[in-house]
C-alpha cells in the first residue's frame, strides 16, 4: 500500500496519511492522467485509449507512430510539455510543461483526401466551442483553423494525413491549445501575439476538464460531419469566424495577396474580394488582419 501511495504523491496527488486511521485524498493535481481524462469523461470512440507523457517533441509524430501499429480510431495522444511541437507553414509550437494542453488524435475517416481540410476546420469548431462553453472567453477563427482572441493566437491546429489517391490511410490531428500561461511563458517574439485562457479569463482553467470538453465537441461535430456532411460544420464555421467581411492580406508560399475575404466555399477555400475587382480563390495561406 505504501508504495501505491508513493506513486500517487509523486504523480501529485495530495494524500494525507493519519495513525490508525489511514490515507485520505486532500488534493488532486492539475495533470493531464488518463484516470483523471477518463473519469466523467462522456465520448464512445475519441479518448477512450490514451497514449500519455509528461513530456515528448511532437504528439502528431507519436500519433503517426502508433498508426503505423494499427491503433484504433479516437486514439488520444496527450502530453505535459511539447518540446519540438510544429504548426502550419513549419512553424514551431512549443507547450511548457502543466501550462498548455497539447494533444492529437488520430481518425481514419472513410472519404476522399479532398475532403482533409474539411476536418482541420471541424476541430477550430469543435475547439471554439468547448473554450467558450467551459471558460466563457469568446474565441474566434482566423482561416482556416487559428483560434484568436483579441487578436492574439490562443489554440494552433495541424492535420497531417497518410493517404492513397483516393482514400485516407489515416489523418492526425494536433491540437496545442494556450490554457495556463502567463505573460512571461511566451517567448519576447510572440508576447503581442499570443495568449492564453488563464490571461483572458482572470483565473487558472481546469485543463482536465477542458480537454474532456474538446474530445466530447469534437466528437459531436465529427459525427455531425459524417451523417450530413461539411454544410452544418462550415455554416458554425462561418459564424465564429473573425476573419470574413474584412480587410486581410493573405500571404502563400510564394506571394501576397491583398483583399477582402468574402466568404469561404464548400470546400473550404477563402474567397477574396482583390482592389481591381476579381475574385481570387486560395486553398491555403497564412491570413494577416489589417485595421485599414
Amino acid at each position: 500500500m505504501w508504495k501505491h501511495i508513493q506513486t500517487l504523491r509523486e504523480e501529485g496527488y495530495v494524500i494525507d496519511a493519519r495513525p490508525r486511521t489511514g490515507y485520505r485524498l486532500t488534493g488532486i493535481p492539475d495533470r493531464l492522467l488518463p484516470a483523471e481524462i477518463r473519469d466523467g469523461l462522456s465520448t464512445r470512440v475519441m479518448g477512450r485509449e490514451i497514449d500519455y507523457s509528461a513530456e515528448t517533441a511532437s504528439t502528431n509524430e507519436v500519433a503517426k507512430e502508433r498508426a503505423s501499429k494499427g491503433a484504433k480510431e479516437g486514439l488520444l495522444v496527450v502530453a505535459e510539455e511539447q518540446t519540438g511541437g510544429k504548426g502550419r507553414l513549419g512553424r514551431q509550437w512549443h507547450t511548457p510543461r502543466y501550462k498548455g494542453i497539447c494533444f492529437s488524435l488520430l481518425l481514419y475517416p472513410p472519404v476522399n483526401p479532398s475532403r482533409a481540410s474539411q476536418l482541420t476546420m471541424l476541430a477550430a469548431v469543435s475547439l471554439a466551442s468547448a473554450i467558450r462553453s467551459e471558460t466563457g472567453v469568446e474565441a474566434g477563427i482566423k482561416w482556416p483553423n487559428d483560434l484568436l482572441v483579441r487578436g492574439r493566437k490562443i489554440c494552433g491546429i495541424l492535420a497531417e494525413l497518410s493517404a492513397e489517391v483516393d482514400r485516407i490511410g489515416h489523418l492526425v490531428i494536433g491540437m496545442g491549445i494556450n490554457a495556463n500561461q502567463d505573460h512571461g511563458d511566451f517567448p519576447e517574439e510572440l508576447q503581442d501575439k499570443a495568449t492564453s485562457l488563464k490571461l483572458e479569463s482572470g483565473r487558472a482553467v481546469p485543463r482536465v476538464r477542458l480537454l474532456q470538453a474538446s474530445l466530447e465537441s469534437f466528437e459531436r461535430w465529427y459525427g455531425v460531419w459524417m451523417e450530413q456532411g461539411f454544410e452544418s460544420v462550415l455554416a458554425t464555421w462561418k459564424q465564429m469566424s473573425v476573419s470574413l467581411n474584412c480587410p486581410v492580406r493573405i500571404h502563400t508560399l510564394d506571394k501576397s495577396w491583398d483583399g477582402w475575404a468574402e466568404t469561404v466555399d464548400s470546400d473550404g477555400a477563402l474567397l477574396l474580394r482583390l482592389p481591381d475587382g476579381s475574385l481570387q480563390r486560395l486553398v491555403s495561406g497564412e491570413v494577416s488582419l489589417r485595421l485599414t
